[in-house]
């Protein structure tokens, strides 16, 4: 079944087209993710798609008996209202039914009881209320009572999505869901979507969340739209296919143009008609034949300011607002290289414990020691108030006319901006032309080019697209400062930090050794453990024999335990090395065997006995594990 068509879709802005003769259709079932880099109109297509603005060129159509569901970046509602009222005051024909029942109740009118609980019992509306404080309570809205207005901009944004997830809409269009939302609450939404039945529009940077939620990509790239029937992970595989296509035909278009040029200027001007057809061919070869792709895999590698031996100490810190302690007794002293990524709710004080590393709030107890060479880039949530009628070129060199990169090179911020993803003609726009991703990525250079050594990125992945994502990775993994990461993207963390902050409440920070992913398993294996726990006692009440198995049991089975997930993590890389050490062994005895030089026998012979020694004590260090395993 059909839900919705668009034909020929086409909008411009002044004389540059947006994109153009778009079609685009989606049926019952379609989990659907629209994606793009930013600028490319992303959010205006899905404006167009619910009637909010109008299409230049072309027709969108939506089966009249499905309700939609929209969900944009900057929801508007009254502010006067309560939460709660700000739910029902919508036109989700549950809560109007809930409404009418609960004022009957309240004005004791009998008759429109008795009309309002078939109507309640026709839309399984009973449970409607309970749903409510759910879904408020899981997106993290817990005091219902609160004005609107009083809100922060994230819990505006989760209102509004409780709100349009209630309603049970047939189609759900949701344009960026994932930002302000903390990571168990997009692990709780990716969930929510997976079982349900709704159909699904969504606009997302979140990779994790396109690879498990969506089965249908639409990416609008340069003007144009591409689809394909997979996840993320497919259509990487064939956008990849298809720009290699693509390249392979400009570049039989430019060779073809060449001949046709030569043709086209030896044919006299009176003879112009006798094969207009052909002429008429040219021109179309020629818009082909000129067709340039951006280069979205610049290298960024922007020089850093020496870090010296001492950087930052945090000694017994702890900081609290309105008698509520966020953070208490931590400490923690900062290494070269550290890669830190920060977990926790919103609202446990993640910005807060940033704050005080950088000084700008100065803790309740404890101290903090900042090393002389450290030089803060502090990358947050709030966006920098930029002159709206300056051009970007203009901007970026009120920092700096040119930059050093990492190889000692000098380049000019002409090209460090294309490695921003700003192409030529992007620069010379004024600042009231960009997206929202855009100017964030702006505001990213800025903090960049000034060289820091010590990086702080709060939520730097809310409104970046993923070929922006793709640049920062590839830079932060270069970047050889100290890095610090608040973020709800789990893919940016899995490549990017090596242990993490904790925040778990109560001012309690824990640190674990491991990436995102790592530290989610072994959440689920302490709770699987907890849970296993609790249920022996319930069993050994009826045991009717516990004292021979204390007596039975040999004392060194009693003392054994269970590894720490550190020391399963150190097994499982010890197997991987111990493998990868006996493949080079066997690569080299070849080498050997095949013969060569002197120096070259001698040379392979000792790097064998190095690996043979070094390969026996990790053996033995694995045999001492797996005892105690």
């Amino acid at each position: 079944m059909n839900y919705l068509s668009a034909e020929n879709i086409a909008k411009s802005f002044g004389d540059q087209w947006l994109f153009k003769n778009v079609s685009f259709g989606i049926s019952r079932g379609d989990k659907v993710a629209l994606i793009g880099t930013n600028g490319t109109g992303k959010t205006t297509f899905l404006n167009i798609l619910t009637g909010k603005i109008p299409a230049d060129e072309g027709e969108v159509s939506i089966r009249k008996d499905i309700r939609v569901g929209y969900l944009d970046q900057s929801p508007a509602f009254d502010e006067t209202l309560p939460v709660m009222e700000v739910i029902f005051s919508s036109n989700n024909p549950i809560a109007q039914v809930v409404k009418r029942y609960e004022h009957a109740i309240e004005t004791d009118n009998h008759d429109a009881l008795s009309e309002v609980m078939e109507e309640m019992d026709k839309f399984n509306a009973w449970d409607f209320e309970y749903r409510t404080k759910e879904i408020l309570g899981r997106l993290g809205i817990h005091n219902t009572e609160n004005l609107y207005g009083t809100l922060s901009g994230g819990q505006r944004k989760r209102v509004a999505m409780a709100k349009v997830l209630l309603e049970d809409p047939d189609l759900l269009i949701l344009d960026e869901p994932t930002n302000h939302l903390d990571l168990d609450t997009v692990e709780w939404l990716e969930n929510y979507l997976n079982t349900s039945n709704t159909t699904l529009l969504v606009v997302t940077h979140d990779r994790y969340f396109l690879d498990t939620v969506c089965n249908q990509m639409l990416e609008l790239d340069h003007g144009s739209a591409y689809t394909y029937k997979g996840n993320y992970t497919y259509f990487l595989e064939k956008k990849a296919e298809r720009e290699e296509m693509e390249a392979a035909g400009i570049d039989k278009a430019r060779n073809l143009m060449r001949k046709e040029l030569d043709w086209i200027r030896r044919q006299p001007k009176a003879r112009g008609t006798k094969a207009k057809y052909r002429v008429d061919a040219f021109e179309e070869l020629k818009e082909k034949a000129s067709q340039k792709k951006f280069d979205t895999q610049m290298e960024l590698n922007v020089r850093t300011s020496r870090l010296g031996s001492k950087i930052i100490e945090l000694d017994h810190v702890s900081k609290g607002f309105d008698n509520r302690q966020l953070i208490k007794d931590f400490e923690y002293t900062f290494r070269k290289g550290d890669r830190i990524g920060i977990v926790g709710q919103n609202g446990m004080g993640k910005s807060t414990l940033l704050n005080m590393i950088t000084g700008e709030l100065q803790p309740d107890k404890g101290q903090i020691t900042k090393g002389e060479t450290v030089q803060f880039g502090y990358y947050k949530q709030t966006d920098l108030v930029f002159n709206e009628n300056q051009r970007v070129i203009d901007i970026v060199k009120d920092v700096a006319e040119v930059v050093q990169l990492g190889t000692g090179e000098t380049v000019t911020v002409g090209h460090l901006l294309q490695a921003f993803l700003f192409s030529p003609s992007k620069q010379y726009d004024f600042i009231s032309k960009l997206s929202g991703g855009e100017k964030r990525r702006l505001q990213l250079l800025l903090i960049l080019i000034k060289q820091p050594n010590f990086l702080i990125l709060d939520e730097p992945t809310n409104d970046l697209d993923i070929a922006s994502l793709n640049v920062l990775e590839e830079f932060l993994l270069n970047f050889p400062g100290c890095l610090v990461i608040v973020s709800h993207d789990r893919y940016f963390l899995d490549r990017l930090v090596q242990h993490i902050f904790v925040f778990e409440g109560e001012g309690e920070i824990s640190d674990f050794p491991g990436n995102y992913t790592e530290l989610r398993d072994y959440q689920d294996e302490q709770e699987a453990e907890k849970k296993s726990t609790a249920s022996v006692p319930a069993k050994s009440v009826t045991a009717p024999v516990a004292e021979p198995v204390k007596e039975t049991a040999p004392a060194t089975s009693v003392s054994k335990r269970k590894l720490s997930y550190k020391e399963q993590k150190e097994m499982e890389q010890l197997e991987t090395e111990i493998a990868q050490m006996e493949k080079q062994k066997v690569q080299l005895v070849e080498k050997l065997n095949a013969g060569g030089s002197h120096d070259e026998l001698a040379k392979w012979s000792r790097q064998i006995e190095e690996i043979t020694g070094s390969q026996a004590d990790k053996e033995m260090r694995w045999l001492e594990l797996s005892e105690n395993a």
